[in-house]
Order: structure tokens, then sequence, then C-alpha cells
């Protein structure tokens, strides 16, 4: 009986301690996914090192929502041919090649 008893301690006291072994985290634990914890463009970009004159800007950023129509009124210089202006999410501009998507020159807290 003792032994029974004392094989029923050890076997406890082993699953007390292999648990946290065995568990696994169902959080929101960004380490593991790169871009998820860089919200924006300009936070991304600084990661990522291409917010930059000559850093090439991601496609997904090259969308019309993100291009600044009217750049009169925003008072920006006329963008040359074949570029255009893009606002940031933190209220930088870019002046980015439409085609290759690489970034001429910002204009930062504009």
């Amino acid at each position: 009986m003792k032994k029974l008893l004392g094989t029923f301690v050890i076997c406890g006291v082993m699953a007390m301690f292999s648990a946290p072994l065995l568990a696994q985290n169902y959080g929101n634990d960004h380490h593991d996914h790169g871009q998820d914890q860089y919200h924006g463009m300009h936070d991304r970009g600084q990661h990522e090192g291409w917010y930059k004159r000559g850093g090439r800007m991601p496609a997904e950023y090259r969308g019309r929502q993100y291009v600044v129509s009217d750049w009169r009124h925003e008072r920006l210089r006329p963008p040359p041919r074949g570029y255009h202006w893009v606002r940031s999410d933190n209220g930088d501009f870019l002046l980015v090649a439409i085609t290759s998507g690489v970034i001429a020159d910002l204009l930062l807290h504009h």
C-alpha cells in the first residue's frame, strides 16, 4: 500500500511540474508575427528600413487611398512626371515613383 501511495505522489508531482511545459499560448503574442506589431506605414517602414529616400514602398501602400490627389491644397510642390505624393499614417508626405514605388523625397510632419 505504501508503495502504491508513493507511486501516486511521484506521478502527481511530475504532472504538476510538467503541465507548464505542455501549455500553449493562445494570447496576442506578436513576437512571431513580424509586422503585426507595426500598425502603420511609418512604423512598419521604420522597422523594415524602407521608410527613407531611395527605399521601396511595399505594394500594399501604393493604393489610391494613400495618394494625395490635391497636392496644392496640402501646399506641396507639383510632383514630377511619373511621381505622386503619398500621405503616411503619421502625416508625413512621401514623393513616390508610381511604377517602382521608390521614395524620392520625404516631408516629415508637414
